[in-house]
């Protein structure tokens, strides 16, 4: 029985996880050097995944393009969620050509984008991306010499905050965690606004999104306000570290 509640448990984080990593580790109880199996399994069906998702209506972003478009690391594409429909891949590439050319060597990053296979297959910790049609892009940031290209402030370019005015209050349940403790260990670097600026503005006038999420004090700081831009709600996670937007 502890045997059997492992095995499940160990299915549906990875799951949770990575989508296809609970069928990997199914395959691998077969197998008598498990570890190995599991990682041989995982590698086939990732890479499986890349061919098998068009029959999805999706396609998987190029992990290892050095272009004006990058996934910010190659964790994302590890765990099966670089994946999006086409129409929004074509976004994805426009926005970072049209910002290219405005402000020349700048590199678009691209977070959590979705998984492979299936509507309605949460990707979590977010609410939505369950469907190909939403993806995250990372701040622009800068220091004392300029702009930063691929620059992050977090390893994973989450959860560091650009803090400022807000009216939500502490509220249960919530996904606008604080992670106070976290911040003061990431990198000290400053937002680059022209260039903030410049992409909130490219998806806002681009008629396939239909909206981007952004916290009001940046809104207002970056004077892009827009009926696309919204405010996500004090229960969803905070965007004053990513930008969301969607088809």
């Amino acid at each position: 029985m502890l045997r059997f509640i492992t095995n499940s448990s160990v299915v549906l984080f990875l799951t949770i996880l990575t989508q296809i990593g609970g069928l990997a580790w199914l395959i691998a109880l077969f197998f008598r050097q498990r570890l190995l199996a599991f990682f041989l399994a995982y590698a086939a069906l990732t890479t499986a995944a890349v061919w098998i998702a068009p029959n999805f209506g999706r396609v998987a972003l190029n992990c290892f393009d050095d272009g004006p478009l990058q996934v910010q690391s190659f964790m994302y594409c590890a765990l099966n969620r670089q994946y999006v429909t086409p129409e929004l891949r074509d976004v994805l590439i426009d926005t970072a050509d049209k910002i290219d050319r405005q402000y020349p060597g700048t590199e678009t990053i691209i977070l959590d984008a979705n998984f492979p296979f299936f509507d309605g297959f949460p990707l979590l910790p977010h609410l939505s991306h369950d469907d190909g049609e939403k993806a995250d892009l990372a701040f622009f940031y800068r220091d004392e010499t300029g702009y930063l290209p691929g620059a992050t402030r977090s390893p994973i370019g989450y959860f560091a905050f650009e803090a400022g005015p807000t009216d939500c209050t502490p509220r249960w349940p919530t996904l606008r965690w604080d992670f106070g403790i976290l911040q003061p260990l990431w990198r000290d670097y400053t937002l680059d606004e022209e260039r903030m600026a410049a992409v909130m503005r490219i998806l806002s006038s681009d008629e396939r999104v239909g909206k981007t999420f952004l916290e009001p004090h940046l809104v207002q700081s970056l004077q892009v306000a827009h009926p696309r831009v919204r405010f996500q709600g004090c229960r969803a996670a905070r965007h004053d570290d990513h930008i969301h937007f969607q088809l």
